[in-house]
This record gives structure tokens, C-alpha cells and sequence, in this order.
């Protein structure tokens, strides 16, 4: 923590110096999916919003460190035991995302300004929730716990951005470079490892307030 601290601090200093510093708060929306290595488990898109605050340094070619507090996850089907119904897991993972992007403004209109960009991000998660349903007789056990979900996860992002007048609106995109997750689950007498990253598609609007 002290050192990310001395980081920002850094990077708050350069801008200063260099007369090419913006700050503010953002907020989006996020549609997160965990991609898995498997078949016969379906898992829909989740949705959610973002709150948090960029930096951004540099004017044509320029960095943008950001912390944003998030939810990401999916909602994992699993194949149906008999006539029963198919057990159920929603995932919500509650994370800390701190991207950090190197952009390029190709195109300058005054007023309108066009962007592209892309980077590394490290997620922090601070909190797992799991609420599996239809589980009937069967083990808890037998399916994705809060234990097998890593703490953190890197992702690289890549994306586009809008800036007019003091608002910076952005699309991007993240996958995943390491695995988030990795368990193992039994349903139909049979026992599967399951494992995978999380998939992230954003929209954020700033506000430069510097």
C-alpha cells in the first residue's frame, strides 16, 4: 500500500510540473461474464454499475492511472439432475479495479476530442458472494465456493474515448490474463475442474474537475 501510495503521489507531482494534469470523479456501467473451460455449464452476462476517479497525464500522447469499485461476476447454470431443476449459482464478486492505460488522442476538434487506448488492470477483490439455488439434497460442496476464487486477477483493457468539453466518456473492454477462479464441482455422477477468467465490457463518463 506504501508504495502505490508513493506512486500516485509521483504521478500527481509529474502532472503538476508539467501543466498537463486532469482529475475527477466516473461513473459506469459493466457487463461482466466469467468465461470457463467447459460445455455443458451455460453462464449469463451480469450487470452492474462503477464508481471511482482518473488521472489523466499528458495531452496527445498521455497515461491514465484509475480506482474504480466495481462488482463483476456471472450466473453459472448447471445441467439438470433428473426431472430436478438445474442448480443455479450467482456470483458477485465486489472488487477493487485499478487500470492503468496508455492513450493516444488522434483526433482534436476543439470541442471534440477522440481517443484510443489500452493497458494493464489489477482487480482486487474484497468481497465473494455466492447464491446457489435448487440444490435440493445435493452438497453445497459439490459446487463453486468463495474459496476458489483468487483475490486478485490481471487483466489488459483496450478501448475508446469521447472528450467533450470538461467530460471524458470511454468503451472498453477487459479479459482476463490469469485465471480468477479454479474449483471443483460434481453433479451427474461426475467430477469436473472448473476454471476460468473474468470477461468485462464498461462504460464510464468523467467529469475533469482539473
Amino acid at each position: 500500500m506504501k508504495k502505490i501510495s508513493l506512486f500516485i503521489v509521483a504521478i500527481l507531482m509529474s502532472g503538476l510540473m508539467y501543466g498537463q494534469f486532469h482529475i475527477g470523479p466516473q461513473i459506469g456501467y459493466t457487463a461482466s461474464k466469467l468465461s470457463y473451460n467447459g460445455s455443458d455449464i451455460s453462464n449469463g452476462l451480469k450487470n452492474n454499475m462503477l464508481i471511482g476517479v482518473f488521472m489523466r497525464i499528458g495531452k496527445k500522447i498521455y497515461i491514465q492511472p484509475e480506482v474504480n469499485y466495481m462488482t463483476q461476476g456471472s450466473v453459472f447454470k448447471f445441467p439438470s439432475i433428473g426431472s430436478t431443476s438445474p442448480v443455479e449459482q450467482n456470483v458477485s464478486l465486489k472488487s477493487i479495479q485499478v487500470p492503468l492505460s496508455l492513450g493516444w488522442q488522434f483526433l482534436n476538434l476543439k470541442v471534440v476530442k477522440l481517443r484510443i487506448y489500452g493497458g494493464a488492470t489489477a482487480n482486487f477483490v474484497v468481497n465473494k458472494d455466492i447464491n446457489t439455488k435448487n440444490l435440493g439434497n445435493q452438497d453445497p460442496k459439490d459446487y463453486l465456493l468463495p474459496d476458489d476464487f483468487s483475490n486478485v486477477q490481471w487483466q489488459y483493457q483496450f478501448g475508446v474515448g469521447v472528450d467533450i468539453f470538461m467530460f471524458a466518456l470511454d468503451v472498453k473492454y477487459y479479459g482476463g490474463i490469469n485465471d480468477l477462479f479454479n474449483g471443483t464441482v460434481s453433479y451427474n455422477q461426475q467430477t469436473k475442474t472448473v476454471n476460468g477468467a473474468a470477461n468485462v465490457f464498461e462504460i464510464t463518463l468523467g467529469w475533469k474537475i482539473l
